[in-house]
């Protein structure tokens, strides 16, 4: 029970570096900020694409170059927005500074506007969100529901045919994480540098399609062996195998539809899943035996 508490601890520990790898790396970040839950902080000086917020509250003193949208929670605005605001559960505050270039739409709270703060557009009530300004977050939304979907059916597919295999995954992952982070590090970065090296010349341009092709499955089976290794550590046999590995693809999920730390959560699950592959190969090949002592899948049911 120790010991598998310990290994669970270690596996979670790598996951809980990532909030403070997106702290070093979220300071001239482009790409727009979605969550689910959780508020948004966007600093002065720093410029995103856009924010999109299901629940939560919104502090912006940088600069927005798309739309912002509210779902439920409240807008402290005293940046620049070159899209519109529109804050659906809620109440926005435009400070002295803020500056919109579009318009404010608002369904429950009218905005708070500062005498000198700025909009180009118009300020308006609306009885129903235009679908237009939703767009943005629900194919995020749906993109995010439909990698874990499909992520759920592959993995459960995989514990159904190879059930043996998965309890070998899992066997490995007590064993310590260090070599397998390792190899995961090894493989992660091997494979797309030998599609570039292959690119390099024009005969090895098919190899190199070929192996950029394989990094999506791999990826993805590497990341339900992730999954598989974090759900049954939290729940432990003789739980059902596919329960576990929900239970894990959950954590990994939930964590993705946090910006920036998703990404890296991710990276983490995939590099880990490649290393508990590669190990769990090598060790049933006999590569962590002694040279007179068989595999234990060689061995006879008797002995």
């Amino acid at each position: 029970m120790i010991r598998r508490l310990s290994s669970l601890a270690v596996l979670l520990a790598l996951f809980a570096l990532a909030p403070a790898a997106a702290a070093q790396t979220s300071d001239h970040a482009e790409d727009a900020i979605v969550v689910v839950r959780g508020d948004v902080t966007v600093p002065r000086g720093h410029t995103v694409d856009g924010v999109f917020v299901i629940s939560g509250n919104v502090r912006l003193a940088g600069h927005v170059t798309g739309d912002v949208l509210l779902v439920s929670g409240d807008a402290l605005i005293s940046g620049r927005i070159d899209g519109s605001l529109v804050t659906i559960g809620g109440r926005a505050h435009l400070l002295p500074h803020a500056f919109v270039s579009g318009n404010v739409h608002y369904a429950d709270e009218r905005p708070v506007v500062a005498g000198s703060a700025i909009v180009r557009g118009d300020v308006s009530r609306e009885n129903g969100v235009d679908a237009l300004d939703l767009l943005p977050l629900v194919s995020v939304v749906l993109f995010w529901l439909g990698i874990g979907i499909s992520m759920a059916v592959l993995g459960a597919l995989l514990l159904l045919l190879a059930p043996r295999a998965a309890e070998a995954l899992y066997e490995r992952s007590r064993e310590g994480l260090g070599p397998p982070i390792g190899i995961g590090f090894a493989v992660a970065i091997a494979l797309p540098l030998a599609s570039v090296i292959a690119a390099a010349t024009l005969v090895g341009l098919p190899l190199a399609f070929l192996i950029l092709l394989a990094l999506l499955p791999l990826a993805a089976l590497a990341y339900c062996v992730a999954a598989w290794a974090l759900g049954r550590r939290m729940l432990g046999p003789p739980r059902h195998r596919i329960l576990s590995f929900l239970a894990g693809l959950a954590v990994l999920r939930i964590a993705a539809a946090v910006p920036v730390l998703g990404f890296v959560v991710g990276l983490a699950a995939v590099v880990v899943g490649f290393g508990l592959i590669g190990t769990t190969i090598w060790a049933a090949r006999g590569g962590d035996r002694d040279p007179g002592q068989s595999p234990s899948w060689r061995q006879s049911p008797d002995s």
